[in-house]
């Protein structure tokens, strides 16, 4: 992921909302750990992520599953 102006959570806001519109409906989001913590340093994604279950395994962001891996900038919706 490119350093922009643009926020990490609105360029993974745009990307579901692309994926949305061009593809079928995503099921999960694959989200490198580096990412996943910028990501938790925002209170709307925070809030959302920690509301959505107790379980980390479980945890949903716009209703999509999230994965965390080892790949350090990896974002990719499926």
């Amino acid at each position: 992921m490119k350093k922009t102006s643009e926020t990490n959570l609105d360029y993974l806001n745009n990307i579901i909302d692309d994926f949305k519109y061009t593809k079928e409906k995503p099921s999960k989001i694959l989200i490198g750990y580096k990412i996943y913590a910028e990501l938790m340093n925002d209170t709307q994604f925070k809030s959302e992520i920690l509301e959505s279950a107790l379980d980390p395994n479980k945890r949903k962001y716009r209703k999509l599953k999230i994965k965390i891996t080892q790949d350090e900038y990896q974002l990719k919706i499926e």
